[in-house]
């Protein structure tokens, strides 16, 4: 949390990721030997000018919850 606030402090935009089966692939272009693996990608740029942001809204606890 806090190095993503820092980024985001700084001007800058990150989203964090799981690089899925892209690890071996990652670790081999850092030329990270096999004993380490690849948990957590995090991007960090500039947003481009015309960048938006998605308004998301939670679903209410009603329309996911099923009691039985």
């Amino acid at each position: 949390g806090i190095l993503i606030a820092a980024i985001h402090n700084a001007g800058l935009v990150t989203v964090t990721t799981t690089p899925l089966n892209a690890g071996g692939q990652i670790r081999e272009l850092l030329g990270r030997p096999l004993s380490e693996k690849v948990m957590l990608v995090l991007p960090v740029g500039y947003p481009s000018e015309d960048a938006t942001v998605p308004d998301v809204k939670r679903k209410e606890l009603e329309d996911i919850m099923i009691l039985i």
